[in-house]
């Protein structure tokens, strides 16, 4: 399988394609990593340095790899945070002429916009554009579920109303959602769940919450999950692997004391995930 990951770089920790690229290679996938920003360090920090690269280079970029005639072996465009305004057209035109090189090819889009906790943090443009240009050209998309909210204008919790959201995203032009950080007010205490939902059905997984904030596990997240529904075309699959894997990388991080993901020493949970969580079809 290969992947062309259209994302963010940062130096330090591991977000972006700094937090998907290897997670991928160890499952056995073919990355080639196209970069929207290269910043010393995550925004979260507060303070970073390095660019935002400019919709033209990143173009040039995409178009350097299509010269190599590779576009026909893409089996996945994924992207993540986009920073300017502009990556989106350019992920767009590289959907379209991957998918004109590869009919079989999918899109992932990851609509990174922000979180409950924090609201939005990307440029005041980006939300926008991910709902009206971005998400209807998806086949797969990981939103949280505050960012299933806004894609949607509604506001998820249950079970029933996420399922009613995802059902209403999915009709604009994605076929698959997985929602991350599911908060339902009956769940058990000190648990949080992912749902998926595609045309077979679907599926709900709970893990415990593990106390911390984790910069890059979405990214880590939507990598996976893609990789492996790709693979299988089987979602509760790919849904109880990505879950194991994830739980395992942020309990180790957790564990470490480290504000960033233990991506490397937890690499074993993506290449052997536990699966040990049991996932529960809800449809």
């Amino acid at each position: 399988m290969k992947v062309l990951s259209i994302q963010s770089a940062v130096a330090y920790g591991h977000v972006g394609n700094s937090a998907a690229v290897f997670p991928l290679q160890r499952i056995g996938v073919e990355v080639l990593p196209v970069y929207t920003v290269n910043f010393s360090n995550h925004t979260g920090y507060g303070a970073w340095r390095g660019p935002l690269i400019s919709p033209d280079d990143v173009a040039a970029v995409i178009a350097g790899i299509e010269d190599r005639g590779i576009f026909p072996e893409i089996d996945v465009v994924l992207s993540g945070y986009q920073g300017g305004e502009g990556i989106g057209d350019v992920i767009i035109d590289a959907v379209s002429r991957v998918k004109k090189a590869n009919p079989d090819a999918v899109y992932a889009c990851d609509p990174v916009m922000g979180n409950a906790k924090s609201g939005c943090f990307v440029a005041p443009a980006i939300p926008e554009l991910l709902r009206e240009r971005v998400v209807p050209v998806a086949d797969i998309i990981t939103p949280n579920q505050f960012e299933l909210g806004f894609l949607t204008g509604t506001e998820p919790g249950s079970i029933d109303s996420t399922l009613e959201s995802a059902d209403l995203v999915r009709a604009r032009g994605p076929r698959t959602v997985l929602v991350t950080s599911v908060e339902r007010p009956d769940r058990e205490a000190d648990t949080i769940e992912m749902m998926v939902v595609d045309d077979a059905g679907a599926w709900i997984v709970q893990t415990p919450l593990i106390p911390m904030k984790a910069n890059g596990s979405g990214d880590v997240t939507a990598a996976l999950f893609t990789a492996h529904y790709r693979r299988t075309g089987d979602a509760a699959d790919a849904l109880a692997r990505t879950a194991s894997s994830v739980f395992d990388l942020l309990s180790n991080t957790y564990e470490s004391g480290s504000r960033e993901l233990r991506l490397v020493e937890s690499q074993e949970a993506y290449a052997h995930p536990r699966l040990q969580f049991g996932v529960r079809q809800v449809r």
